[in-house]
């Protein structure tokens, strides 16, 4: 029981944490990039020739090109910085999920010349603002007057409110189109400060980084979303180490409790083991008795906590709701976090490697109770007998 217990609480844990991974990985990817190709000095020339090019990798489903600078949004004596991103919606579309994360209006309302814009959900909250509403942004790049060196103001109207559930995007990032953004930020036609890749398959992300400085004939700067978020990803998958660690001590005392279960059973049978041995049983024998004991406990201990672990990580959600409810309590208040219920991501290689380590533990646990019952004296057990 010991052991399935253990098991069962490494692998529900393992999996939840992978589940928060997974969800966190989602949502930041869902608006940022697999893969970013960037010019060296702010400014990527020829984007058509660099998105064509990219696209000829067999990993790349989709391209975009972007426009990324500072600014300032000011409504009602409010003021607040952001990141303005330039897109293309029907491009942008493709790479991102802007669209599925849309609390009002469609991304399809930024059109060029109209100066639309969409922000995220906080940000319309501090703001004060909806849909329609008609918001100040302001250039850090001046422009020159008789008066001095002015800030660049332009006003925009919202045509749309996002909220994609992460606090760094919903409060500090707004999107117009990309041509307004060319405009707003003195840019060519042609330039734009990158171009944002779809793969299809996001863990492949650093071998495409390896691979495309060959297939671009442009100086540029590629990065994947494993560096440009690696704080989120390392900092998760520390806490699951170290929570796998100290929920692994459970598995750890349990087979130590197979190592004093097996010395008690060695004493309480001694006379017994003498017995056999004057019956011309080899202490080989003597020691297999204890081994196939302890391993069947191990083995036993294993299956139902590996039973148990799948059965309570695919249905931890359900779990944690019967408890909600039962006790009138809440432990991920919407109004508080992001995610309000608790995901799960069981994996195969997580639930191997803590059943082969509890059946390792449980099978060292053997070898010297095992040891002790192979060398019990027939004479000294048999004397008082």
């Amino acid at each position: 029981m010991g052991i399935t217990l253990g098991m069962t609480a490494l692998i529900t844990v393992m999996s939840v944490m992978n589940g928060f991974q997974k969800e966190v990985r989602s949502r930041i990817l869902g608006v940022a990039s697999h893969v970013q190709i960037a010019g060296f000095q702010g400014n990527l020339h020829h984007w058509q020739q660099t998105a064509g090019e990219a696209s000829k990798h067999p990993l790349v489903e989709a391209a975009a090109p972007f426009v990324s600078a500072q600014g300032m949004l000011s409504h009602n004596q409010v003021v607040q910085g952001v990141i303005v991103r330039g897109i293309l919606p029907v491009m942008e579309d493709k790479v991102a999920d802007f669209a599925k994360t849309m609390v009002s209006g469609d991304l399809n309302n930024l059109e060029p010349g109209e100066f639309g814009i969409i922000i995220g959900m906080e940000l319309a909250r501090v703001l004060g603002t909806f849909v329609g509403d008609k918001i100040v942004l302001i250039s850090p790049q001046g422009q020159v007057t008789p008066a001095g060196i002015l800030p660049r103001l332009k006003q925009f109207t919202v045509v749309g409110i996002f909220e994609v559930g992460h606090f760094e995007y919903d409060s500090g990032l707004v999107l117009i189109h990309m041509f307004d953004a060319q405009k707003l930020y003195r840019m060519d036609n042609d330039d734009v400060s990158g171009v944002r890749l779809k793969l299809t398959d996001l863990f492949q992300a650093p071998k495409v980084v390896e691979e495309l400085p060959a297939m671009l004939t442009t100086d540029s700067y590629i990065s994947d979303w494993t560096r440009q978020h690696a704080n989120y990803f390392r900092a998760i998958q520390i806490e699951k180490r170290m929570l796998s660690l100290i929920l692994a001590l459970i598995i750890a005392v349990a087979a130590f409790n197979i190592v004093s279960t097996l010395v008690m059973a060695v004493t309480d049978k001694e006379s017994d083991i003498a017995i056999l041995r004057t019956l011309g049983a080899s202490p080989r024998s003597i020691m297999k008795i204890f081994v196939v004991q302890g391993t069947l406990i191990g083995v036993f201990g294993t299956i139902l906590g590996v039973g148990g672990g799948m059965l309570l990580a695919y249905n931890v959600s359900e779990v944690v709701a019967f408890i909600e409810h039962l006790f009138n309590v809440q432990f991920l208040s919407r109004e508080i976090y992001y995610i309000s219920a608790i995901p799960t991501d069981p994996q195969l290689s997580d639930i191997t490697a803590v059943a082969v380590t509890s059946f390792v533990l449980s099978l060292l646990a053997t070898i010297y109770p095992s040891y002790r019952a192979s060398k019990v004296n027939p004479a000294e057990a048999l004397r008082y007998e």
